[in-house]
């Protein structure tokens, strides 16, 4: 399995977010970022929301540096969570749906996220994504 994210399995996994929002006839914004949260690649597609170019790269940073996808870490901090207000300290973490973390084995590599459509369609994209890294990245 690959070690770091390069800029090729990075466009590869755009390709692939592009290819799932086209199919579902929506625009997305795609994001991959690395272990810190570093951005790596974004793209906004057509009439992709402009507020999706906020949104997209930091759901990609707080799934990195949360090590869980945004939808997950929503419900660990809502009132009366174990992590409630964790999004108060670093103006970065997002609760919106479509951030995922990248794994190469037990350790998070990076995260991508995407953001554009309803809160299940970029879950089905980014759910995708996932199954392409892992196919590009399986051996």
């Amino acid at each position: 399995m690959r070690d770091i994210l390069d800029d090729e399995l990075c466009e590869k996994l755009c390709i692939a977010a592009k290819e799932k929002a086209d199919e579902l006839k929506i625009d997305i914004s795609f994001a991959v970022c690395d272990e810190n949260g570093f951005a790596l690649l974004f793209r906004r597609f057509g009439n992709s929301p402009v507020i999706s170019t906020k949104l997209v790269p930091n759901k990609a940073y707080t799934s990195a540096v949360m090590f869980m996808p945004t939808h997950k870490l929503a419900m660990l901090c809502r009132d009366g969570g174990p992590l409630m207000g964790l999004q108060n300290m670093d103006s970065k973490i997002t609760l919106v749906s479509g951030g995922y973390p990248l794994f190469n084995g037990e350790r998070c590599i990076g995260a991508i996220a995407v953001g554009g459509g309803r809160s299940g369609e970029d879950n089905i994209i980014a759910e995708h994504v996932l199954s392409v890294f892992e196919e590009l990245t399986e051996g």
